[in-house]
């Protein structure tokens, strides 16, 4: 498997930020001017809903967003879902597409990078130290840890790794509240249906009332990287050109606004 880094593709497939609205518009007379369809992990939904407006405003062309766990997604992709772009907040999904040959040549690439927390409801939080032991387990008392589901969600799979990791997965396995994505599972603490909860950094600003009460060491866990791709069902040039604005600056920006880092 080969990734493309922003900095090293051809000058093929590279074009100046004043190049892509043109190419956006020429190509709208064969594609009739067609939103580009992005599937993209729940945890991107706010960023991405704020590229959209800034791509119709400026560009004239627009988003088709879907939201989901990665999994679900890639899932239906390979059903043959009519999706043009797939971003996926671990790259294991992204790997499974590949392995069966559904990703266009030369356009997979890490886009972004996030970092995974523990949250709790309420405006403020006292830290907590997650290397102690019975830290976490004195914090859910008789409540629920609300996770993504860790046999498939990237959060959850994420969780797993740092809980484990830190020795503590046993201690509170029994007292998961599982969700089908991490969103959901941000829900879950923001509505006091769950003691705390392990989501990414970028969640935090999607829902009031959640605080941040300790951040997961790197180490813990495999690194969260979102992988971008163009689907090879899905190729065209105005998709091309949707793919390369969204490694640029303008939308770089936008992500780093919700917390993301780019790559």
């Amino acid at each position: 498997m080969m990734l493309i880094s922003r900095r090293c593709l051809g000058t093929g497939l590279l074009m100046s930020a004043a190049l892509w609205p043109m190419i956006l518009k020429s190509s709208r007379a064969s594609a009739e001017n067609a939103p580009v369809t992005v599937f993209a992990a729940a945890s991107l939904t706010d960023a991405l809903k704020e590229a959209d407006v800034v791509l119709r405003r400026e560009a004239e062309t627009g988003l088709t967003l879907s939201f989901a766990s990665s999994s679900t997604l890639a899932r239906q992709i390979e059903k043959g879902a009519p999706a043009n772009i797939f971003i996926s907040a671990d790259e294991k999904w992204m790997d499974a597409l590949a392995a069966k040959n559904l990703l266009a040549r030369n356009t997979r690439v890490d886009l972004l990078a996030n970092t995974l927390v523990l949250v709790v409801p309420g405006a403020k939080a006292q830290a907590v130290d997650l290397t102690r032991k019975e830290a976490l387990k004195a914090l859910l008392g008789d409540g629920r840890l609300a996770v993504g589901d860790p046999s498939h969600v990237p959060a959850g799979i994420y969780a797993r790794q740092a809980l484990t990791s830190l020795g503590l997965w046993d201690s509170v396995a029994d007292q998961l509240a599982v969700a089908e994505d991490v969103r959901g599972a941000l829900q879950l603490v923001a509505r006091g249906e769950a003691a705390a909860g392990i989501v990414y950094a970028t969640d935090v600003s999607a829902a009031q009332g959640v605080t941040v009460a300790a951040t997961f060491p790197a180490k813990t866990h495999d690194p969260i990287i979102y992988p971008m791709a163009v689907l090879a069902n899905g190729n065209t040039p105005a998709v091309q050109a949707v793919w390369n604005w969204l490694r640029g600056e303008q939308a770089l920006a936008i992500f780093a606004r919700y917390g993301f880092r780019g790559l």
